[in-house]
């Protein structure tokens, strides 16, 4: 497959510039960038999403336009989005094969292959769940590998994968990298768009570089390593990847006293103003249910937190906020954004008391500089806060999702996986962020399954299993074998939960 001078714009903005990639069968081929380098867009153009509005795709040698996804399905073309496209009243095996059910010779869907083929491509997958299972009862990295399935029954000839592993566990990593070898050695082209720069190096045989919708780099990647490739993508040297400040701790103004709620058993610790305290461990251990817990989006059943010495119990994410503590959720999409709306009606909705005049009208000049404030703080990517914020690359919509919960101005603030599908420039910039938090006083809670930002950016550790805290380390004594020796104690913390 060929892709030649391929252009792409949306509203007089150009996304893609005289794009030529070549795909190779029996390659897996990273395409890597900044987040709005055009990386989704050219993919959705292979993919039939996007027409592109100049340049030529050859399959085979012969030149092909593709004016629904589904045409390079057919085409032998499969996607597998950053953004999960699964129907969550659908069961598992419904969504795998959802618009090309078996049938049986009378035409009705043949739900026992179904669900047998379904079962077959999960457990290659190493996924040991009934395929019947409602996809809205999975958890976050079993939706991924429903997704990966789907694309696996294509029997595709290019298979892209975009973000794939971002919600995967270590385990399920593992063995989405042996899919990928036997899918490339059974002669599959595969193209990976991740921001995990160690599974280049790991996976991939050759390596694109977009930089502002050009093509600046493509080469076998073991003629790079991840400095230079880090230059292709940010056109700059980066400056050391986790800009680690010591902390000022004030005062304790956060207590969990043996705090139990759905996924959560028995948690109890201290933050205080000036620190950033790590949460780590395993997909599933707690660390999500116990912010969801903090923040009133679930009840308590039992225990005490206290803000500042004063106990609270929050009804809801509303009351939280009001009180100082806000919580920047992991799934953006579905919890984080209004994604029909605009960039500046999801920055400011949280925060409009605070622009709203005596008789309670915005007062919108106030309001527009505090969200262009934001925009430059973060470095926000895009052509006009007013246009819809489901057009923003991944990376981006993380930035506004960042920016609605600090313009609150909160004291305590929990981010759950706040880089997640982020590139290494912005990273950055939400690193140095945090710092500016620790500076400013603030409690920042931070939950990360990615081990080396843990370790870079923490102060304490403490580490999840089961639903309760197995492991607190200090900045000093916390390393990657620590960590992951408490983070491994699930059976054991599992066990006394139930007690």
């Amino acid at each position: 497959m060929t892709l030649r001078g391929i252009e792409k714009g949306f509203s007089g903005v150009k996304v893609l510039e005289g794009v030529d990639l070549t795909l190779q069968a029996g390659r897996v081929l990273a395409l890597a960038g900044e987040n709005g380098a055009g990386k989704s867009t050219l993919m959705k153009v292979l993919s039939g999403v996007h027409q592109a509005d100049a340049g030529e795709l050859r399959l085979r040698g012969r030149p092909v336009r593709f004016a629904t996804p589904r045409q390079a399905m057919d085409a032998g073309i499969a996607i597998i989005h950053q953004e999960l496209n699964l129907v969550p009243g659908l069961s598992a095996g419904e969504n795998v094969f959802l618009g090309r059910e078996p049938r049986t010779r009378l035409g009705t869907v043949d739900w026992s292959r179904l669900y047998r083929r379904a079962g077959e491509l999960l457990a290659r997958l190493d996924q040991p769940l009934d395929p019947r299972t409602p996809v809205g009862e999975l958890s976050i990295g079993q939706q991924q590998m429903v997704e990966i399935a789907r694309a696996l029954s294509l029997d595709a000839e290019i298979i892209v994968m975009d973000e794939p592993t971002d919600a995967l566990t270590d385990i399920e990593t593992e063995v989405l990298e042996r899919v990928v070898a036997g899918l490339r050695d059974a002669g599959k082209s595969l193209v990976m768009i991740t921001h995990r720069l160690p599974e280049i190096f790991r996976i991939c045989d050759d390596v694109a570089v977009l930089r502002d919708g050009r093509l600046v780099h493509d080469g076998p990647t073991e003629a790079l390593d991840e400095d230079r490739l880090i230059r292709h993508m940010v056109g700059r040297e980066l400056a050391e990847r986790y800009p680690y400040e010591p902390p000022l701790p004030g005062e304790v103004c956060l207590e969990v006293e043996n705090l139990h709620a759905p996924g959560v058993h028995g948690l109890g610790f201290a933050a205080r103003a000036g620190e950033v305290l790590g949460f780590g461990g395993l997909m599933g251990a707690g660390r999500t249910e116990m912010a969801r817990a903090l923040c009133g989006d679930v009840p308590a059943r039992a225990g005490e937190v206290r803000l500042r010495g004063r106990a609270v119990r929050f009804a809801s994410p509303g009351e939280a906020l009001a009180a100082g503590l806000v919580y920047v959720p992991e799934d953006r999409k579905q919890a984080g954004l209004l994604l029909a709306h605009s960039v500046a009606e999801n920055m400011s909705l949280a925060a409009l008391t605070a622009f709203c005049g005596p008789l309670g009208v915005i007062r919108r000049g106030r309001e527009r500089t505090a969200i262009d404030h934001y925009v430059d703080a973060l470095q926000i990517k895009l052509n006009d806060v007013d246009q819809r914020i489901d057009t923003l690359s991944g990376g981006n919509q993380q930035k506004v999702s960042l920016a609605k919960a600090l313009m609150t101005e909160p004291e305590i603030v929990i981010l759950d996986e706040p880089t997640r599908g982020v590139d290494v420039g912005a990273k950055r910039e939400i690193y140095l962020l945090i710092n500016r938090l620790k500076r400013q006083g603030k409690c920042v809670l931070l939950i990360s399954s990615e081990m080396p930002e843990l370790l870079g950016l923490s102060d304490r550790i403490m580490v999840l299993a089961g639903g309760r805290i197995t492991g607190e380390f200090s900045r000093a004594d916390a390393t990657q074998e620590t960590i992951m020796t408490a983070a491994a104690h699930v059976e054991a913390a599992t066990e006394t939960a139930t007690q």
